[in-house]
């Protein structure tokens, strides 16, 4: 089989989300790409030069020439096809492999002989050729590494960084065979002004990307305990952070809800597959746990700071401002806001959750509960979350804005998760203030 690419040569990407549109308009530049997603909305959208990620501009889509489609036979048109798509985890923890098998089993039934199948999706070390392989196989008709063969390329998209866009960020990248790494080394390298990093085989290329985030994970677990530690003791985690960031070597980390798509979920593939094979992993999952009891905490000491301001409990109005599970982005996928929120229900808090980022429906699908279009509309509040850092939060409320929001009773609550406000400057304006 020929391994030489050129422009007349299609590039199918499968899944155009945070991952997959960044990369078919970055690959537009030197290639033919066809973009296809099953969800025939997002398609839709895209056509008209909307994305509702906001990880691309209208403007930027308006002058791509990729071919959006819902259509799955367009993948035959293409030479190498780029698997894209989400890699979440049940109820239960468990990787939950479906999507990445359903997008493999299309691509098997509309792969052409010659064809090389790349995943970006984050796995467990295996998935690629012991999951995927016999997928693609048993649809195609194909013989692996004689009639097709397959490739890992990790994704590291950051959602929201406009600074460190996938062409800034070096790509990690395997083959099958030493002459497919060379291949996608070549494909990518075109693109990926970072450069590219060759791995020795696929496993390798899974693995260093599923430690990645679990890496990330444990320090802000270690920030995390040390938070929960700090307030029993009455000291300010921040400024114990500041003065320990004064040494060269600290690690700067801080506390905060763990959530999203990556960070929260990719732990579980590796404790997962290591669990499979027979060693039970405890310092990783020691880490999720307390990154997992994060949103609990936060609520626990917003009902202690409801107390201590004398109001009851029972019926007390809380505001959340953001349920995205990080700032300036619009995704909401496995947000830990939602265990604030919930949290607080049980203790039968009336809570209303203001989210400009967020999309409404997305968030009454998901979540069940509806966005507040308004703060104002439901004001006296008897104390108010600022859960997630977004730019408009900080831009349009000061902390007189947080006090005309909680006029009732003498000393307002304001709960900063992520410390964005100065903490002396709160308690001097008789703010009952907690920061993580």
């Amino acid at each position: 089989m020929s391994l030489q690419l050129e422009k007349k040569n299609k590039i199918c990407i499968v899944g155009l989300g945070y991952v997959g549109l960044p990369l078919a308009v970055l690959l537009d530049t030197k290639f033919n790409i066809i973009g296809y997603d099953i969800n025939s909305e997002r398609v839709k959208e895209l056509k008209k030069s909307f994305d509702r990620t906001g990880e691309i501009d209208s403007e930027k889509l308006k002058n791509c020439s990729v071919e959006f489609t819902d259509n799955p036979e367009k993948i035959s048109e293409a030479k190498v096809i780029i698997i894209t798509v989400p890699t979440p985890i049940d109820e239960h923890k468990i990787p939950d492999l479906r999507p990445v098998k359903a997008a493999t089993s299309t691509v098997g039934k509309y792969m052409q002989k010659g064809s090389i199948v790349v995943y970006e999706s984050t796995v467990y070390p295996g998935v690629t050729e012991e999951e995927c392989v016999p997928i693609l196989e048993k649809e195609s008709g194909l013989k692996w590494k004689k009639d097709f063969h397959v490739g890992y390329s990790p994704e590291r998209v950051n959602p929201g960084d406009k600074e460190h866009t996938i062409d800034k960020i070096v790509k990690v990248v395997a083959g099958d065979t030493p002459k497919i790494t060379e291949f996608l080394a070549q494909l990518y390298g075109s693109v990926i002004t970072a450069g590219v990093h060759k791995a020795p085989d696929i496993k390798t290329a899974e693995a260093a990307k599923v430690i990645e985030n679990t890496q990330r994970d444990l320090n802000i677990a270690l920030m995390n305990e040390l938070s929960i530690i700090f307030n029993k003791m009455g000291i300010d985690t921040k400024a114990v952070l500041e003065a320990a960031g004064t040494k060269w070597n600290f690690l700067k980390f801080e506390p905060g809800l763990v959530g999203g798509h990556c960070i929260g979920v990719d732990p579980y593939y590796l404790t997962f597959k290591a669990q499979a094979i027979g060693y039970h992993p405890e310092v990783i999952l020691a880490g999720r746990r307390i990154n997992d009891y994060m949103g609990k905490f936060v609520a626990e000491n917003t009902v202690k700071k409801l107390i201590k301001a004398g109001k009851a409990v029972k019926g007390s109005k809380v505001l959340i401002l953001g349920i995205t599970f990080k700032e300036n982005i619009s995704d909401i996928r496995n947000s830990k806001v939602i265990d604030i929120y919930n949290e607080l229900r049980e203790y039968g808090v009336e809570v209303y959750v203001y989210d400009p980022h967020a999309y409404p429906e997305e968030v009454k699908e998901e979540y069940g509960i509806g966005l507040v279009e308004d703060v104002n509309k439901y004001k006296p509040y008897d104390a108010v979350i600022v859960a997630v850092k977004h730019k408009q939060f900080i831009e349009r409320f000061d902390l007189e804005e947080y006090k005309s929001l909680m006029e009732n009773g003498d000393r307002p609550v304001l709960i900063d998760v992520k410390g964005v406000y100065d903490r002396e400057e709160a308690i001097t304006k008789d703010f009952l203030y907690w920061r993580l």
